[in-house]
């Protein structure tokens, strides 16, 4: 397995479509979740448009700067998930964003590739000046609770939100 994290070129507009397309499909049949939302924000189709629009380079009130990456797997050349690393907390990151949002593809879930795009995030992070980070996951998401508990993530919190879901909220240690 040669995995690495990646930023979005020209190189990979093709890859980057089958993958959108693949999530987008399975979360209409499967209604499932959309993480990292970022990477579905723009459409893909305009792909100058899609890469300027990618990371937040500018604080608003809304908005934090971000990092964008995608995971590759050399070997097959494919994109296999994404990460959104947040270079910092506002009050709703902090609720229920956290520093990193992150997904894998529909059909390469549960083969470890999560817990390794973490892995690889975190060593952004400490890039970033990062020492703590916060990840959130709903709690019914038991691959996603793993992958976070794998990297050292340690469940601080539940929050129950205003639809009745719970989230988890955990910190992970940046070594």
């Amino acid at each position: 397995m040669s995995l690495k994290l990646i930023k979005l070129t020209k190189e990979y507009e093709k890859q980057l479509g089958e993958m959108i397309e693949e999530w987008k499909a399975d979360i209409i049949a499967n209604n499932t979740n959309h993480s990292p939302w970022v990477i579905f924000k723009n459409d893909y189709h305009d792909f100058d448009h899609y890469l300027n629009e990618l990371e937040t380079k500018e604080e608003s009130e809304q908005w934090v700067p971000d990092s964008v990456f995608f995971l590759l797997d050399m070997e097959r050349q494919i994109l296999l998930g994404a990460v959104n690393i947040r270079h910092k907390l506002n009050e709703g990151l902090l609720k229920n964003g956290g520093h990193i949002g992150d997904g894998i593809r529909p059909s390469e879930r549960r083969k470890g590739y999560a817990t390794e795009m973490i892995r690889l995030a975190l060593i952004e992070c400490k890039k970033l000046g990062l020492e703590k980070v916060l990840m959130v996951c709903e709690k019914d998401n038991i691959g996603s609770a793993k992958s976070i508990i794998n990297n050292g993530g340690v469940l601080e919190n539940e929050i129950t939100n205003p639809d009745g879901s719970v989230d988890q909220r955990y910190w992970i240690e940046v070594v």
